[in-house]
């Protein structure tokens, strides 16, 4: 027997299970660091990866806008953020710095979210702009992305006299990874831009998976967003289970961007089982706090089942669904398959907010049966939406194995998101 443990908000579900059940998991959670997370940061900005160090390039520069993850990204910013305003005004005391907080398309950050991101001192004496994407007169217009869609970017990153951006980079469900020009396209985009770029063609498309950036329609419009906003220096970290920073990338937008996702790439990669059951979580605590979020690791899950499997779903989901349109599309659906013919026919210049993941979960619900473990005051909403409520992981096993029989092949992937499922063939 073994022990499995998946994140369920800031605890822990633990179950027993047997020598069989595969467990896939990322390497990042057991790779050890060598040196303190501040020691990693700060080495990453003292030898950065295809442009000068930050020390330089901020000298001259009047404003400075800082483009910083949201509260639905474990960023440890209360680590980075110090670190990367140090360096700035270790040369450039006098700059005017704009801490621009990336939202892209989620709800504003709360003054309590800042707080307990990046500590008091910080969120009372640094200048904090949260982006909001709906607002059309902070947004100011570039070229056209290469989808043809309109670009149009936050004001204080386009403004600035020198823009950077921090993030992690982890696996991503459909623009291959996270971190570098995420920061820009979604993070600090205007609505029009993020749906654009989410159109249901691109997200359809077999290169808009799981660590895959070569020939992804996504990653090309985010990195011509990031090259038009001139974003000049990234900080990146990799986390591992605990969030705790266990190495760092900064530098060029895209040099120092590859080399993290390579790194992360080499972690990550495990290969599929063709399971009959795949029981997955979106990582806790923050990425868990919505079914919104949770589809994430659903896609970690379907990598790792057969055509037909069952995917359990453990995530807290302390927010709720966490989006309105999301949740009515398919409260108000007959069936999954419904909503997927009819987001596959919505053009690009059409695209409704959410409709990424709604597509990504019908696409899903269509092909597997998907209980989903949570809050019992989520109970209604998941059924709303076409998933099957469980109290408990006990009861979804046992709920699985009422279809997939008491001898059916069992997979775990305890963190869904961390991870790049090699889909077994």
């Amino acid at each position: 027997m073994k022990q499995v443990r998946l994140p369920y908000g800031k605890e822990f579900i633990e179950m027993e299970v047997g020598d069989d059940v595969a467990i896939l998991e990322s390497k990042a959670h057991s790779f050890k660091a060598t040196k303190s997370q501040e020691d990693l940061v700060r080495d990453a900005l003292a030898h950065p990866i295809g442009t000068e160090k930050l020390s330089d390039l901020v000298k001259g520069k009047k404003t400075i806008t800082i483009i910083s993850s949201d509260h639905t990204r474990p960023v440890p910013s209360a680590i980075t953020m110090p670190i990367l305003l140090e360096e700035i005004r270790s040369t450039n005391p006098d700059a005017e710095i704009t801490i621009l907080i990336a939202t892209g398309f989620h709800r504003p950050t709360t003054h309590e979210e800042l707080v307990a991101k990046y500590g008091q001192e910080i969120v009372d004496n640094e200048n904090i702009v949260v982006h909001k994407s709906g607002v059309d007169e902070d947004m100011v217009e570039l070229d056209r992305l290469p989808s043809g869609g309109r670009l149009l970017l936050n004001k204080h990153a386009v403004n600035a006299d020198l823009l950077i951006a921090e993030g992690f980079i982890e696996p991503h469900f459909f623009a291959g990874f996270s971190g570098g020009r995420k920061s820009v396209l979604p993070g600090i985009a205007s609505e029009k831009t993020v749906l654009a770029n989410h159109c249901s063609k691109f997200i359809a498309s077999d290169y808009s998976r799981t660590g895959i950036l070569v020939e992804n329609p996504i990653h090309k419009d985010m990195e011509f967003a990031a090259e038009q906003a001139k974003l000049a220096f990234i900080l990146n970290v990799v986390i591992d289970a605990d969030k705790k920073i266990i190495n760092a990338f900064a530098g060029h937008r895209v040099k120092a961007h590859y080399e993290g996702t390579e790194f992360v790439r080499g972690l990550s990669t495990v290969e599929g089982v063709n399971a009959d059951i795949a029981v997955t979580s979106n990582g806790g605590y923050p990425l868990d706090q919505n079914v919104y979020q949770s589809v994430k690791s659903m896609t970690a899950a379907e990598a790792a089942v057969a055509d037909d499997g069952v995917i359990i779903e453990v995530s807290r989901c302390n927010d709720g669904h966490g989006g309105e349109s999301f949740y009515r599309t398919f409260k108000d659906a007959e069936t999954p398959k419904d909503v997927e013919d009819r987001v596959l026919q919505i053009p690009m210049e059409e695209t409704i907010p959410d409709q990424w993941e709604i597509q990504i979960l019908a696409r899903i619900l269509v092909r597997h049966k998907v209980i989903f473990v949570t809050d019992p005051e989520n109970r209604q909403l998941i059924e709303d939406m076409h998933m099957t409520y469980a109290e408990s992981l006990e009861d979804a096993l046992r709920m699985a194995k009422e279809i997939k029989g008491e001898d059916a092949k069992v997979a775990f992937v305890p963190d869904g998101v961390s991870v790049i499922v090699n889909k077994k063939k």
